[in-house]
C-alpha cells in the first residue's frame, strides 16, 4: 500500500512490559524482515496525554469515577441472576455490563472515597456519550486488493466501558485512539479478538474531535487444537521456533503468507 509502517510500545502495564520482554519483541519483528519508520511510541511516556483526555471528558458530563472492582460487578450479575432466574446483559467480550453504580454519586462521597484512598478506574457515560456523539458511526474496513466496506458500529453494547483502569492511567481503547491520532495513523491492521472494540474507538474518536480509520482484523494464529496462542498456556513462542531452527519463509509458510 505504499505506506509507513510505524512500531507502538503499548508499556502502560509496567508487570507486562518488562525491557527484556520489549527487545525480545523488537528482535523477533527485525527476525521476520519488519522495518518500522522511526520513532518508536512508548506509551509509558505519554500518560499525561491519556489523563488529559480523561479530564475533557469528564469536564463535560461523559466519564466518571467508578469505585466498583470487576469482581464485585460479576459477582452483582450472578447475585441478580439468582434471584430474577434472567441473564444479566453482557458485553461482546462477554463481561457483565456495569450497571452504572457509581454513575450519579454525588461529590462529597466521590471526595470522601478517594480521601479514604479507595482505587477507582475511570468509565464512559455510554449514555451520555452517545448523546453528545448521535451518529451513526461508521467503520472503514479494508483488504488486500479488495477495496473498503462500511459498517454501522454499535458503542452501546459495551455499556460504560472503562477508559482508565486503577492500575494504569489508560484503558487500551482510549490510549490507542489518542495515540493513533498523535501518529498519524491512516490504516490499523490488528487481531479479529478486537473487532468488537471497533465501536468503542470510533466513538471516542467522535467525541475527541479525531480523525476515522480504516481497519483490517485478521484472522488469529491458532495452534494444532484451534486454540488462540497465548503465554498463559503456555504456547510455543517465536523466539522457541527460532531456537529449534525454523527459518523466516518456514514461519511465513506456516501463517499462510508469501
Amino acid at each position: 500500500m505504499d505506506g509507513r509502517l510505524l512500531l507502538r510500545i503499548e508499556d502502560l502495564d509496567p508487570v507486562r512490559s518488562r525491557p527484556d520482554l520489549v527487545e525480545a519483541m523488537i528482535a523477533d519483528l527485525a527476525w521476520l524482515g519488519l522495518r518500522f519508520d522511526p520513532p518508536v511510541l512508548r506509551q509509558s511516556r505519554r500518560i499525561d496525554h491519556y489523563l488529559g483526555a480523561i479530564q475533557w471528558l469528564a469536564g463535560r458530563g461523559l466519564a466518571y469515577r467508578c469505585f466498583c472492582s470487576r469482581s464485585s460487578v460479576s459477582a452483582d450479575a450472578l447475585a441478580s441472576e439468582r434471584v430474577t432466574g434472567l441473564p444479566w446483559p453482557k458485553d461482546p467480550d462477554g463481561a457483565s455490563l456495569y450497571p452504572g453504580t457509581c454513575r450519579e454519586l454525588a461529590p462529597s462521597v466521590i471526595e470522601d472515597r478517594i480521601a479514604a484512598g479507595l482505587p477507582h478506574t475511570w468509565r464512559l457515560d455510554m449514555e451520555a456519550a452517545c448523546r453528545a456523539a448521535p451518529g451513526p458511526h461508521r467503520v472503514e474496513a479494508f483488504g488486500w486488493g479488495e477495496g473498503t466496506t462500511l459498517s454501522v458500529a454499535d458503542p452501546a453494547r459495551w455499556g460504560d466501558v472503562v477508559i482508565g483502569r486503577r492500575d494504569v492511567p489508560a484503558s487500551y481503547h482510549l490510549a490507542v485512539v489518542i495515540d493513533d491520532a498523535a501518529q498519524g495513523v491512516t490504516h490499523v491492521v490488528r487481531g479479529m479478538d478486537l473487532k468488537a472494540a471497533t465501536d468503542i474507538h470510533v466513538l471516542l474518536q467522535a467525541l475527541l474531535g479525531l480523525d476515522s480509520l480504516c481497519y483490517h482484523h485478521h484472522a488469529l494464529i491458532r495452534d494444532d487444537l484451534g486454540d488462540k496462542l497465548a503465554k498463559s498456556r503456555g504456547s510455543q513462542s517465536l523466539a522457541d521456533l527460532r531456537a529449534a531452527g525454523w527459518t523466516t519463509e518456514m514461519i511465513r509458510s506456516r501463517l499462510g503468507y508469501p
